[in-house]
């Protein structure tokens, strides 16, 4: 599954190609399994408005949207973009396990999971991929609800008290609570592992039993593996690509992940792997206590 780097990397890219283009036209497949919002209603929503702005919130890609036939200001709850324009909806994209948001021209090849074409002013494509359909598809009108939040904290911005009032009193292991996107949005298995390493701390130490300074030392090998792996475009080691379609370069920075019986980077003793949480979790025994 995507985790915080790719879906930051993704939410740059769209962002890049599609901001301050028109949705001319919105085309949904037939499974409905992608869709939060019925399709009929996504197409009628999108259509006609402005993409003002697509960022990440936790592991959600959000489109915020001006009004239909130009760029509306009146709004509840509504967040700005960049040069000022208040959005009145919202497109929300989470792409579960398998899910990709490409911008294409018309004419590249359609792949066969393709569940959203949104054809835009400039000629180009809009889509939405997703081979396992655990991804999600949501349209907000901002006039009648309230826009979307993530669930956790921000990783890369939170602080040390609030981060390490997130873990205390905990019982759960320290990987399993990271895993947690009610604490924080966007760390999921690969970053948990990675981060863990660089604070020198074994997944399956209690949470609420690390001291004030283990949990500093997490907060910033946290936040600085996740904006490395943003500046190598993600970590590619299953159906990750951005919003080109291009491989991320991270898993080559690996320092534990999926690395089971390899010498560790820094001391050559061997990885291991356990199961916390349901999920493989990797581990030098040597270099985390």
């Amino acid at each position: 599954m995507p985790e915080l780097p790719e879906v930051e990397t993704i939410a740059r890219g769209v962002d890049a190609r599609v901001r301050g283009d028109r949705i001319v036209e919105a085309w949904f497949g037939l499974h409905r399994e992608p869709f939060k919002t019925p399709p009929a209603q996504q197409a009628k929503g999108l259509e006609g408005r402005v993409i003002l702005a697509v960022h990440r919130t936790g592991k959600h890609i959000v489109c915020e949207l001006g009004g239909i036939g130009g760029i509306g200001s009146v709004a509840r709850s509504s967040p700005l973009d960049e040069s000022g324009g208040s959005a009145e909806a919202q497109w929300i994209v989470h792409l579960g396990m398998t899910g990709r948001l490409l911008v294409t021209t018309p004419d590249g090849l359609v792949a066969r999971h393709t569940h959203a074409r949104l054809t835009l002013g400039s000629g180009r494509e809009l889509r939405f991929v997703d081979p396992r359909r655990f991804g999600r598809l949501e349209f907000r009108d901002l006039g009648r609800s309230m826009g979307f939040t993530g669930p956790g904290k921000e990783p890369l911005s939170i602080g040390a008290e609030e981060f390490a009032a997130l873990f205390r009193g905990r019982r759960l292991a320290i990987k399993a609570a990271l895993l947690n996107q009610t604490l924080l949005a966007g760390v999921g298995n690969i970053y948990a592992d990675e981060g863990l390493f660089r604070a020198g701390l074994r997944p399956l130490r209690r949470a609420g039993r690390l001291t004030r300074a283990e949990l500093e030392r997490l907060r910033l090998a946290l936040r600085e593996v996740l904006e490395q792996a943003i500046q190598s475009g993600g970590s590619s080691v299953s159906d990750y690509v951005d919003a080109e379609g291009m491989r991320g370069f991270f898993q080559l920075e690996h320092r534990v992940y999926q690395r089971t019986g390899q010498a560790c980077l820094s001391c050559e003793t061997p990885i291991r792997r356990v199961v916390v949480a349901g999920r493989s979790t990797h581990y030098c025994p040597q270099c985390q206590r």
